[in-house]
C-alpha cells in the first residue's frame, strides 16, 4: 500500500512520525500552510514559514524517504486579523517556487467580510499561477460554508476541477459530487471523520475525486489514519486497486495539475540544500 497523504502538518510533528509513517506506506505528503494555534504578529512571521515550508521540512522528510511539498495561503482564521493581510502581496513570489503545488488553505472559519475577501483573491491567485487551490470548509456551521464556497469558487472563474474542498462530511458530500470539484476527507479523532464512517462514503458515492487525508497537526491526530482507512476499504470488500486509486493516484492526480508535484522525488536533493547546517551535530 503506497499513500500520499494530501493534507498534513509535519511541522507539528515529530520524528518518530516520519519514521511510522515511511512504515505504513506513506512516501509522498503535501503540507498546506495552517493556523499554528496562536495568532502570527506580523507579515514576517509568515515569510519565516514558508520557507520553513519550503526548506527545512522537505530536508526533514528525505531522511526517512518521504517526498514532501506544500501549499501555501493566508488560512481563513488569520485572515481576519489586519496585521496579515500584506500576506496576500506576499504570496505571488512564493506561489512560483517549485515544490508548491497548490494555493492553501484557504476558505471560510468563521464566515466574516475579511475571509470573504481573502478567500476570493487567492482563488484568483490559484487561477493567475495555474495551481490547484485547496479550500478548508469550516468546523462551525459546515454545510452553509461548503455552500458559499462553492458559489465563491463559481464565482472566480477557476476551473472547478483543479479545486478541492476538505475535511466534508456525510453532510456536505452531496452538495460537492456534481460540481467538478474535488472532494476532501479528513480522518482526524473525535472532530472530524473516521474509517469506517469514510468506507461508507465510498460505498455510497464511489473512489472517483476523492481525497483522502489525516489532515494531523498539533491536536489529537493520527498521521496513520491514511492506512487505517485503506485497511477499512480492504475489509469492507474494496479491492486492492480502490484502495491505491484513493490513497495514491487520486492525490497525484489532483496535485499533479499543478506541474510540480514529484511524488517519488524523495532524494539528496533536499539534504544537500541542508548540508553543513548545525543540526547534523557532527558524524555518527
Amino acid at each position: 500500500m503506497q499513500i500520499l497523504d494530501p493534507h498534513i502538518h509535519m511541522t507539528s510533528r515529530t520524528t518518530d512520525d516520519y519514521r511510522a509513517m515511511r512504515a505504513a506506506g506513506v512516501r509522498c505528503v503535501v503540507e498546506p500552510a495552517f493556523w499554528l494555534g496562536q495568532p502570527r504578529t506580523s507579515v514576517g512571521s509568515f515569510t519565516d514559514y514558508f520557507d520553513t515550508l519550503l526548506g527545512w521540512e522537505p530536508y526533514r522528510a528525505v531522511q526517512f524517504g518521504i517526498a514532501h511539498h506544500c501549499a501555501l495561503a493566508l488560512n481563513p482564521k488569520e485572515a481576519n486579523d489586519p496585521r496579515c493581510i500584506g500576506v496576500l502581496d506576499l504570496l505571488p513570489r512564493y506561489l512560483a517556487k517549485d515544490s508548491v503545488v497548490a494555493v492553501g488553505e484557504i476558505g471560510f472559519d468563521s464566515g466574516t467580510p475579511e475571509e470573504e475577501k481573502a478567500f476570493a483573491a487567492q482563488l484568483d491567485l490559484a487561477r493567475e499561477h495555474g495551481l490547484p487551490a485547496l479550500v478548508h470548509t469550516p468546523h462551525r456551521d459546515k454545510a452553509a460554508g461548503t455552500a458559499r464556497s462553492l458559489d465563491l469558487i463559481a464565482a472566480s472563474g477557476i476551473d472547478p476541477a483543479l479545486v478541492a474542498l476538505d475535511h466534508l462530511n456525510e453532510v456536505t458530500v452531496a452538495d460537492v459530487v456534481d460540481t467538478g470539484c474535488w472532494m476532501g476527507f479528513s480522518i482526524y479523532p473525535d472532530t472530524k471523520m473516521d474509517p469506517d464512517r469514510m468506507v461508507r462514503i465510498l460505498k455510497q458515492y464511489g473512489t472517483e475525486r476523492v481525497l483522502v487525508n489525516s489532515a494531523a497537526d498539533w491536536g489529537h491526530s493520527d498521521p496513520l489514519l491514511t492506512r487505517a482507512t485503506g485497511e477499512a476499504m480492504l475489509a469492507a470488500g474494496f479491492d486492492e486497486d480502490a484502495v491505491d486509486q484513493v490513497l495514491w493516484r487520486n492525490p497525484v492526480a489532483f496535485y499533479g495539475q499543478s506541474g510540480r508535484l514529484r511524488p517519488d522525488s524523495a532524494s539528496a536533493t533536499a539534504y544537500a540544500a541542508h548540508k553543513g547546517n548545525s543540526i547534523l551535530r557532527g558524524g555518527s
